[in-house]
């Protein structure tokens, strides 16, 4: 069945936005300084031929896809020559429907294929997770084009209205109790996604958290630098830990000191992020009991700890229900899509962090399996700056996250934005401890057309 909303894809354009961190920020066992955002411009036409175009964006965070001992710059590279070759294959994609329909279609029936073509002949292969983010800026751009090609608000057609395809066409329950028969992701969505978000603030794990860790190399730019400034300037109330995962002294240390902090200047979160390198759950299990011994309002704090354990759940299958039964245990990086999130849930995971990094397609039914299982839900952040921050921000006033979004691109490179807080001032400063929506208005995914309006350099590819 087809339906005369449907949409396929007819052209695409892709730009590379270098960013510079003003501080450097530590990604498992790596540090960056820069970063590079793929902006992606996807065109498309019904069947009437009627045509528009959409936008999507998102850093390539090699370190967070990647982790390995290869040279950052040669993983930099291959992402960005990923995603020019997906520029081509986007533009021919002989598929219509819905976004969601055309989107995992792709993911389906190109996405691996074009890895393979990739990787053959490396000496180490890109992982799935680093596909996933190349793509995922020509999904949210096919997401932002349905959109304008009907003027109409994205989220308000993952419905029967819209869609051919119901979930139960995308989805397979773990058991008989649940169904997704003649349901839609707006089944799934809060009735009233509300204007305002918590903000998560990221304590980086080399962020000076008081003067006896300045080292005289930090910026003098009129923004925070230490813990308790950031606290006092945006009205923080939840932070987010980053940890090594391979050093439980430093770790409890680390979660002892910010928490002390926190407490003192009215903090009411928090949560720690472990970034993978955990092997056993013995190790995360010894550092929640002795905070619970030594440090209970700090362990009362915590909200829930992101993903631990390596992000292979396949190859890695950590039982990891010890950990679930002392705090909630949300997965990261392994979660990416609903079969990992059923995995992850089988082997004692209970919350689910999603990221509109690994395409809008993809959160989205993650996002629906895992609240039909009863699992929880945050939005984390890819430190994502400009246009990025606005699907990340709209999925978390959708999906009813455990508290709010965490948004961090205003600590890393704060002035990467400034064109686009011209427009949207509350999306891209945290005050009084929260972002503010309310300015995202109109078609797609509520851009608004200056904030696509930004000179950008020639395209990197074009078809």
């Amino acid at each position: 069945m087809s339906k005369p909303t449907d949409i396929r894809p007819t052209g695409t354009a892709l730009y590379f936005l270098p960013v510079h961190t003003r501080m450097p920020l530590k990604f498992g066992g790596e540090t960056v300084t820069y970063v590079t955002c793929a902006r992606a411009r996807v065109s498309v036409a019904d069947a009437a031929g009627r045509t528009a175009e959409g936008w999507g964006e998102t850093p390539l965070s090699v370190t967070w896809v990647w982790p390995s001992a290869l040279s950052y710059e040669e993983r930099h590279e291959a992402m960005k020559t990923f995603c020019q070759m997906l520029a081509q294959a986007w533009a021919a994609f002989d598929a219509s429907g819905h976004a969601m329909e055309v989107g995992q279609d792709f993911i389906d029936q190109r996405l691996p294929s074009l890895l393979d073509e990739l990787n053959a002949g490396r000496t180490e292969p890109m992982p799935w997770l680093g596909a996933l983010v190349c793509c995922s800026v020509f999904d949210q751009a096919l997401h932002d084009a349905y959109g304008q090609l009907h003027n109409v608000d994205v989220y308000q057609t993952y419905n029967n209205q819209y869609m051919n395809r119901a979930l139960e066409d995308f989805l397979e329950p773990a058991s008989e109790a649940v169904s997704f028969e003649e349901k839609y992701p707006e089944d799934f969505f809060v009735p009233e996604p509300p204007a305002q978000l918590p903000a998560w603030h990221l304590v980086g794990g080399v962020d000076p958290l008081d003067e006896s860790e300045l080292t005289g190399s930090e910026p003098d730019d009129g923004h925070p630098v230490l813990l308790a400034d950031w606290i006092k300037t945006d009205g923080l109330k939840c932070l987010k830990i980053k940890l090594r995962g391979n050093d439980a002294e430093w770790d409890y240390a680390r979660v002892a000191k910010v928490g002390a902090i926190a407490l003192e200047h009215g903090v009411d979160w928090l949560t720690t992020d472990f970034n993978c390198t955990v092997t056993e759950p013995g190790y995360v299990n010894d550092i929640l009991d002795r905070l619970c011994a030594e440090c209970p309002r700090i362990y009362g704090m915590l909200l829930y700890v992101e993903q631990p354990f390596p992000y292979e759940l396949e190859k890695d299958r950590i039982d990891t229900h010890s950990c679930s039964a002392r705090k909630p245990l949300f997965l990261d990086e392994s979660a990416h899509d609903w079969r990992h999130v059923r995995l992850g849930r089988e082997l004692g995971w209970t919350g689910v962090a999603l990221k509109t990094c690994k395409t809008q397609t993809g959160a989205l039914l993650s996002a629906c399996w895992a609240k039909a299982h009863g699992m929880t839900l945050m939005v984390q952040d890819l430190t994502n700056p400009m246009l990025a921050q606005v699907p990340h921000c709209r999925l978390a006033a959708h999906t009813d996250t455990i508290m709010g979004v965490e948004t961090n691109a205003m600590q890393f490179y704060p002035e990467a934005s400034a064109a686009e807080a011209i427009t949207h001032p509350g999306l891209y400063a945290r005050r009084n401890g929260v972002v503010d929506l309310s300015t995202l208005t109109g078609a797609g995914f509520g851009y608004g057309p200056d904030l696509v309006a930004r000179d950008l350099p020639d395209p990197a590819a074009e078809f």
